[in-house]
């Protein structure tokens, strides 16, 4: 199986290293130099552009946004072998899944809408788990490649089925990171430490993965920072707009996810960088 994979970043770069690791042979591509570099240092084929995919069988995509995945399929597409498999990682809204969806699979590609969730230490382990949507036969003849990635894949529908399945785990995820940082910032206001707070939690009903992995999104945020990736395309703030979005085009009014669009991404960041003032 001959790999292309482009989107080097939080998740993209460790995912690479799996699939080094499980014995494929991966060219990655990354618009920073440095990030291909990285992925060639563990024995990846370092792309110098687009190009470098031609003839590939699979292509995966780990890239920011909506506009990104469409790019990389308009430029490379033409030049893959014939009946790639092309796999959207990226979190990208469900009405752009099925577009490509539709127009990969007349041009006899494979396509599957998978994107991933886990952080980057469980992409480095291969034990992501994957929402993939699209046809069951497709899914079923990406297996191996799969397998190298997650420990759990779930299909959950056509095409776009699995972004829209990855923008609702994002938004539970994310509405309950913000009941933690209130819940703390309450704690504190009558000198309660925060780590009691947590233990008590652990065993309670207020108890969430948001809390048991308290200083996660510090660590990712610090990550972003060092590859200098504005903040409008960090999953807190990116992410929670696309939920927005995704809810408008079903016509759907979802007032939490709203105000977490507006507010959640200045708050990790206030505390990625100045600790427990939030």
């Amino acid at each position: 199986m001959m790999i292309g994979f482009v989107g080097l970043g939080n998740l993209g770069l460790p995912m690479v290293k799996a699939l080094l690791r499980a014995g494929h042979e991966v060219t990655a591509y990354d618009i920073r130099a440095e990030a291909v570099q990285c992925a060639a240092s563990d024995g990846a084929r370092a792309a110098s552009s687009l190009d470098d995919l031609a003839g590939c069988d699979t292509l995966a995509l780990a890239v920011p946004d909506d506009a990104a995945v469409d790019s990389v399929i308009e430029a490379v597409a033409d030049s893959l072998a014939p009946h790639a498999l092309v796999v959207v990682h990226s979190t990208i809204l469900p009405d752009t899944a099925r577009r490509l969806g539709n127009r990969l699979t007349e041009q006899e590609f494979r396509f599957l809408d998978a994107p991933v969730s886990g952080g980057a230490d469980r992409a480095e382990r291969g034990t992501l788990t994957v929402m993939a949507g699209g046809d069951p036969a497709v899914l079923e003849s990406a297996r191996t490649y799969l397998d190298a990635i997650a420990d759990t894949v779930v299909h959950v529908g056509p095409a776009g089925a699995g972004a829209a399945a990855k923008l609702a785990n994002q938004l539970m995820m994310f509405a309950a990171l913000a009941g933690v940082h209130e819940a703390l910032a309450l704690a504190r206001a009558y000198d309660v430490p925060e780590e009691k707070v947590l233990q008590v939690t652990r065993t309670s009903t207020g108890d969430s993965w948001a809390a048991r992995t308290w200083g996660f999104f510090d660590q990712v945020a610090a990550a972003y920072d060092a590859a200098s990736v504005p903040v409008r395309n960090r999953p807190w703030s990116k992410d929670l707009w696309d939920v927005v979005a995704a809810a408008r085009a079903a016509d759907l009014a979802l007032p939490v996810a709203g105000l977490l669009a507006q507010t959640l991404a200045q708050t990790v960041e206030r505390h990625a960088h100045d600790g427990n003032a939030d």
